[in-house]
């Protein structure tokens, strides 16, 4: 029994070094996932990478055979994890550490659980980008670096994107990347298959929060890595750094210029 008025520790340091432990082998696991994302990206996600050498180029539409389609998928899903797993790093070692501290037993097999429901999130949204590329290419609205060929159409995404800064399910959403110690504590499930879901609702919450943003790959060029680099950068300041919200609202406001000198033909891209 301990003296009156002693403090218990929350966590000893055997524990305390065991989840140093758990959180080094998650972030390794983390960052090696992330590097062939990068790496499968960087060497041009399977496409011909001269294609971005043309940008005012108009594509004939390729044949959307199921193979074509597939690889497409794989683009998008693949550039989907190495610009979008850096920034939920720290909720996944967030919910490993507290999986641990809840039941004590290994959290790795439950972060790759919650992984996996994360990642399956932004494969929805990847096959829905495969969805409108195709219809871009069935119009022939797409340049060769797959880009819209349209100022206007571009001009309306960058719209789009500039006020869904604004928007309160924006604002939601961003919040809870942002914070999302009370969605971990308060919606914890256990086991694998709730990890998996628990992964699945805040790739949820960050689709919503950066969809729109993605899509402004239609107006870069989906194969630009400039702009694939400048989108994740972003990204990173907006859910990780303090002052985040308020570069999103001033980056919200010159979308919706840039955008509206495009629709108007004020200027080009």
């Amino acid at each position: 029994m301990p003296p009156a008025g002693a403090v218990k520790p929350a966590i000893g340091p055997a524990l305390e070094a065991i989840l140093k432990r758990d959180r080094l082998v998650v972030a390794l696991a983390l960052l090696a996932l992330i590097a062939l994302a990068w790496a499968y990206v960087l060497a041009g996600a399977g496409m011909d990478t001269a294609m971005a050498d043309m940008p005012d180029m108009v594509m004939a539409a390729p044949a959307w055979t199921p193979r074509y389609a597939l690889l497409m998928f794989a683009m998008w899903w693949v550039m989907m994890v190495a610009m979008m797993l850096p920034s939920a790093a720290p909720t996944i070692l967030l919910m490993a550490a507290i999986n641990r501290v809840r039941q004590g037993d290994s959290p790795y097999g439950k972060a790759g659980f919650f992984v996996a429901g994360y990642l399956l999130a932004w494969a929805l949204f990847s096959a829905a980008a495969v969805l409108a590329q195709g219809a871009l290419d069935a119009t022939g609205l797409l340049t060769g670096a797959m880009a819209t060929a349209s100022p206007r159409l571009a001009g309306a995404v960058l719209i789009g994107a500039g006020l869904w800064q604004f928007a309160p399910l924006k604002r939601v959403c961003l919040r809870h990347c942002r914070s999302p110690v009370m969605f971990l504590t308060a919606n914890h499930r256990a086991g694998n298959l709730g990890s998996l879901r628990m992964g699945a609702e805040h790739g949820a919450y960050c689709v919503g929060c950066c969809g729109f943003l993605m899509a402004l790959l239609f107006v870069g060029g989906v194969m630009n890595l400039a702009w694939v680099l400048a989108l994740s950068a972003y990204v990173l300041v907006e859910k990780l750094f303090p002052w985040g919200p308020r570069i999103g609202a001033v980056v919200g406001g010159l979308l919706a210029l840039w955008g509206l000198l495009l629709v108007l033909g004020v200027t080009g891209r």
